[in-house]
């Protein structure tokens, strides 16, 4: 698919000269726009709800506009609890799936009556012994029999997560006799999947251990599907058939549950914001050595995904967009590095882009997940600003657009604050 930007290199020159690059913009129109596709998606089934993955893109006015389109939140920590309290997403609209969950997170996520997914067989004793018991709760599930694999999850047998089918059959019958008559089904077992025919192939063991388990006497009110649809973050890659992926999931769900199918519901996060977020920078120099390499004012402290495990993002240099031609002679090899002492601090080795040049603006794509989340502060690198790119409206549409600041960029005192000199 074809990268575009939002937004204008004068736009962003007019930002830059009041709040200096880095910093990272997200589209408001974007995001909702994405969040009621997924809805209209599933709206054959009655009680679909989507929850945001706070640890996406965890911003409370994100996760505001989220909820004005009718989203909740998957959280699994209290700073995450608290950031969906402050968006105004409360009770059953959370999902709380925690896992190595600390008593004190389980008696918050209790407390705000969220549904706590359990992630372990022994947390419900451990639950029942700290909060007490909630009157609806869910156990995290993990499928075995997928054929296909999947880079980032891997082998199913090795995640950290989830319980086995014995152990969920177990699970279930000990809530059970311990009262619990309100049910709920979970899994999560892809990340940034592109195949819709993997996702289905989770379904279905999902609904199939569903329907065995109303035969023991367990009625779901919902069946949560996970997230893990992944983006186009290389522009020859295609969108995810989001229409065929609704459509073999209600096909399944006649074919496994029939007449009886419970609220769907799932948690994207990337899927929602990953496209639309942009981090934008400055290059700052230009080497010649053994290779060619650009600079950025922005490192892997801002985005650590290529340098945590390899992975491609588009970048687009201002202005120079039509230049990017394969048969151009402007065109030039780079590693585009940041200026962390590690060696792995690159957004890009070996890029074909054009020429570039000191003070040359930098956009990258697909940022708008797992970026400024996952963001640190090792040589002292300071966590940058986040914009919302918005229209008038709450809407999202129609009007002049705004650059509105959601997060300020930190600071040294911020940096020092938690010291003692």
């Amino acid at each position: 698919m074809t990268k575009t930007l939002p937004f204008t290199k004068e736009q962003i020159e007019t930002l830059a000269r009041e709040h200096p690059t880095p910093f990272y913009v997200y589209d408001e129109a974007g995001i909702r726009a994405r969040t009621r596709a997924l809805s209209e998606a599933f709206s054959w089934n009655k009680g679909f709800k989507q929850h945001f993955a706070v640890k996406a893109l965890p911003n409370p006015v994100i996760l505001a506009a989220m909820r004005e389109e009718g989203s909740g939140a998957d959280c699994s920590s209290l700073p995450e609890l608290s950031l969906a309290d402050k968006a105004g997403i409360k009770g059953e609209n959370i999902m709380f799936s925690g896992n190595d969950t600390p008593a004190e997170e389980f008696i918050e996520a209790k407390k705000r009556g969220a549904i706590i997914n359990l992630d372990a067989l022994e947390h419900l004793d451990y639950l029942e012994k700290h909060a007490g018991l909630p009157e609806l709760l869910c156990f995290r599930y993990t499928p075995i029999g997928l054929k296909l694999g999947n880079a980032i999850i891997g082998n199913p047998k090795e995640s950290k997560f989830g319980l086995t089918r014995e152990q969920l059959f177990e699970g279930y019958r000990a809530a059970k006799e311990k009262g619990i008559k309100r049910f709920g089904l979970h899994t999560m077992p892809v990340s940034n999947e592109l195949r819709v025919e993997y996702h289905l192939e989770a379904v279905r063991e999902l609904f199939t251990v569903a329907k065995e388990l109303e035969q023991v006497g367990i009625t779901f009110e919902f069946i949560n599907l996970g997230g893990g649809i992944g983006i186009p973050y290389r522009p020859e890659e295609k969108e995810f058939d989001l229409m065929a992926y609704a459509n073999g999931v209600r096909e399944l769900a006649r074919e496994i549950l029939g007449d009886s199918i419970p609220s769907l519901h799932m948690e994207c996060g990337r899927y929602i914001t990953g496209p639309f977020g942009y981090l934008v920078s400055r290059v700052r120099h230009v080497k010649q050595s053994y290779k060619n390499y650009v600079g950025l004012d922005a490192s892997m402290a801002n985005l650590m995904r290529p340098g945590m495990y390899g992975a491609y993002h588009h970048i687009t240099i201002l202005e120079k967009e039509n230049m990017n031609d394969l048969r151009s002679r402007s065109l030039g090899t780079y590693d585009v590095v940041g200026s962390l002492c590690e060696n792995n601090d690159k957004f890009a080795i070996d890029r074909r882009l054009p020429t570039i040049e000191p003070g040359d603006i930098v956009v990258i794509h697909d940022a708008g997940a797992h970026a400024h989340a996952m963001g640190f502060n090792y040589n002292g690198k300071l966590r940058s600003a986040e914009f919302l790119l918005r229209h008038a409206g709450a809407s999202g549409g129609g009007g002049l657009p705004e650059l509105k600041l959601i997060r300020r960029a930190e600071t040294v005192d911020d940096y020092f604050a938690t010291l003692k000199f």
